[in-house]
C-alpha cells in the first residue's frame, strides 16, 4: 500500500467532517477565554472576591505578561506581522482559491487568533498607560475576556457555517 494513502487515511485531511477538528476548535476558544493576558480567569475572580495575596499575585502576573506582550510587539512586532500575514495569506489562497479543506480549517483557526493577539496587545497598552489597580484592573480584565469571548462566538459561528457548507457540498454533490 502507498504510504501517502496510509498517512492521509490516518490524518483525514477533510477537517470539517472530523470530530477532532471541532474538539480542537472548542479547546482553542475555551483556553483563549480562560487565560486573560496570561492570568487564569478563576484566579482573577478569586482575587476580586478575597483580595489579599491573591490580588497581589494577579496584579503581578498582569504586569509581567503585559510587559512581555509589549516587549514582543515593540521588538519583533513587524516581523511577527510580516510572517503571520504571509502564512495566513498562503493558507487563505491555498484553502479558498484552490479548495484545500485542511488549509481552510487551519485558516479559520488562525485568523481569529490574530485578532485575539491584537486585542491582547491593545489591552496591554491600555494597562501600561493607565496602570489600573483593584476593581479597575479586574474590570479591564473582564472586558478583555468579554471581547475574546465575542470574537470566539463569531469565529465559531463562521467556522460552523463554512464547515456545514463544505460537508453539504461534498455530501450532496459528491465532492
Amino acid at each position: 500500500m502507498d504510504w501517502h494513502a496510509t498517512v492521509f487515511e490516518l490524518i483525514d485531511m477533510r477537517s470539517f467532517s472530523n470530530l477532532w477538528y471541532w474538539i480542537a476548535l472548542a479547546v482553542l476558544w475555551s483556553t483563549s477565554s480562560h487565560w486573560v493576558l496570561g492570568v487564569p480567569f478563576d484566579l482573577i475572580q478569586r482575587a476580586r472576591r478575597q483580595g489579599g495575596q491573591t490580588a497581589v499575585d494577579v496584579a503581578d502576573l498582569v504586569r509581567i505578561n503585559a510587559g512581555r506582550y509589549l516587549y514582543i510587539a515593540r521588538v519583533a512586532g513587524l516581523w511577527v506581522v510580516g510572517f503571520g500575514t504571509a502564512l495566513l495569506t498562503g493558507l487563505g489562497i491555498v484553502g479558498f482559491v484552490y479548495g484545500v479543506e485542511f488549509c481552510q480549517a487551519v485558516f479559520l483557526l488562525g485568523a481569529p487568533m490574530v485578532l485575539v493577539g491584537l486585542w491582547s496587545v491593545r489591552t496591554s497598552l491600555r494597562y501600561e498607560r493607565l496602570a489600573p489597580e483593584g476593581e479597575t484592573l479586574y474590570r479591564m480584565l473582564r472586558l478583555h475576556r468579554l471581547g475574546v469571548q465575542l470574537m470566539g462566538i463569531c469565529a465559531i459561528f463562521v467556522t460552523a457555517m463554512w464547515g456545514m457548507w463544505q460537508n453539504l457540498e461534498i455530501g450532496v454533490l459528491g465532492g
